[in-house]
């Protein structure tokens, strides 16, 4: 079994924004922390309410979004900036914002990928725990709709994500289908530009209840019948690059690398939690060897 040391950043990083949610306007600020911390987010706009551990234990239920509260605090759609910290193997980090959401930036990591690699990263002492997959898990949508993720083991000592996205004919977003075999070059290069996308429809429902009443067509990516509005894609396939970028980010809820192969057909962040709950369960989760220290001082 192969350890990397865990990771932080060698000095704070700030973002500012507005919050596609709220329309807040957002500092949100990445700190250093010591090693073994993990993720952390902490609200300094509620005065004395202690951080939110980014982990499965934290999740709070909610629609096409990630979402941690530890009663006292909720912060929302934390998925993409836990992608960037994921994709660039930084591990513990303590995470400062004065709203309830992160500055959502242009629906993508880029923004907050972009902060990180300015603050460097500093390597630390301890090993990252690995969680291998074991055996055989699987997810699906009960309603019908084919909607399914599954985990399963993989001979290679990485994590593998091939995403099916399908909405059918009539849909504007295009079928397609992609495999990323994790590294923090490929997801840097090749998944943090890839924005969130919605519907013309969903776009205005959500508008209706109250939620992004700032955003315009050119903040994400909008899909009306005709296509993509007042925007252009980065890639062909970007739609399906934003899913595995989700998928990475939520992943990392699990506070470890993990090594095995995710399948996802037309699947989001509840499935995404669901099948980490399983795989935490029945997968092998190692810390390192005993002599990691002696080894790694060496």
């Amino acid at each position: 079994m192969q350890f990397r040391g865990q990771r932080t950043l060698a000095r704070s990083a700030v973002v500012r924004g507005f919050g596609f949610l709220t329309g807040a306007d957002i500092t949100m600020t990445f700190h250093p922390a010591d090693e073994n911390a993990g993720i952390a987010f902490q609200r300094v706009d509620l005065p004395g309410t202690a951080p939110i551990p980014a982990t499965l234990d934290s999740v709070v239920p909610r629609q096409r979004r990630t979402a941690i509260s530890n009663g006292a605090a909720t912060v929302e759609m934390v998925e993409h900036a836990m992608a960037a910290l994921a994709g660039l193997q930084i591990d513990n980090c303590l995470i400062q914002l004065n709203a309830p959401e992160p500055p959502g930036g242009d629906g993508s990591s880029l923004h907050f990928l972009q902060a990180l690699l300015e603050a460097d990263i500093c390597e630390q002492t301890s090993p990252r725990s690995i969680l291998t997959v074991r055996g055989e898990a699987k997810v699906g949508d009960a309603a019908g709709t084919g909607s399914e993720l599954s985990a399963g083991p993989i001979l290679r000592r990485s994590l593998v994500i091939t995403y099916e996205l399908d909405y059918g004919p009539r849909s504007p977003i295009r079928p397609q289908m992609l495999t990323f075999e994790f590294t923090p070059e490929t997801f840097i290069t090749n998944f943090a530009f890839a924005r969130t996308f919605v519907l013309e429809a969903e776009a205005e429902a959500l508008k209706a209840q109250g939620y992004g009443t700032r955003v315009k067509p050119r903040d994400l990516l909008i899909f009306g019948n005709d296509g993509i509005i007042d925007n252009e894609l980065r890639a062909v396939d970007e739609c399906v690059r934003h899913k595995i970028l989700d998928c990475v980010g939520d992943f990392a809820l699990l506070g470890c690398d993990i090594h095995g192969h995710f399948r996802a057909f037309r699947s989001g962040h509840r499935f995404n939690h669901e099948i980490c709950r399983q795989i935490a369960e029945q997968g092998l989760i190692q810390t390192g060897p005993t002599d990691w220290a002696t080894c790694h001082a060496a």
